[in-house]
C-alpha cells in the first residue's frame, strides 16, 4: 500500500504500454506522449495491454524510481478520458490499485 500526500499530481497514460520498458523508456513516454516533465513532483501511471500490470514512475529527489504491481487474477479498470493523459486524485489511484472499479463506484459529494 502506498501512502501519498493528498495534493500529489497523478497522470494516467491513456494508451497501454509495453511493460518491458525500463525507467528511461517510461521517462521518454512522459516527455513525448504525456507532455510532462518527469522530474516534477508527480506520479506517472502506465498499464499494459491486458490491464493486469501497472508501473508507476516518479522522481524522488535523487533519481527515478518505479513501483510495479502484477495482479494474480483479474484486471485493473482505469477510467478513460480524452487525450494522452488523465489526471487522477490520490484517492482514485488508491482505489484503482486496490481493485475498485472507478466507473461503477458511487461517490459522495464533498461539500
Amino acid at each position: 500500500m502506498l501512502t501519498l500526500p493528498s495534493g500529489l499530481l497523478i497522470y494516467l497514460a491513456q494508451s497501454p504500454v509495453d511493460m518491458r520498458k525500463s525507467i528511461d523508456g517510461l521517462a521518454y513516454l512522459v516527455v513525448h506522449t504525456l507532455k510532462q516533465n518527469p522530474k516534477q513532483p508527480a506520479l506517472f501511471v502506465f498499464f499494459n495491454q491486458r490491464y493486469n500490470k501497472v508501473k508507476i514512475l516518479y522522481w524522488d529527489r535523487t533519481g527515478f524510481a518505479v513501483w510495479y504491481k502484477r495482479l494474480a487474477a483479474g484486471r485493473f479498470r482505469p477510467p478513460q478520458g480524452k487525450g494522452n493523459a488523465l489526471k487522477l486524485s490520490v484517492s482514485d489511484l488508491t482505489c484503482l490499485l486496490e481493485g475498485i472499479d472507478l466507473l461503477s463506484s458511487q461517490r459522495h459529494l464533498i461539500v
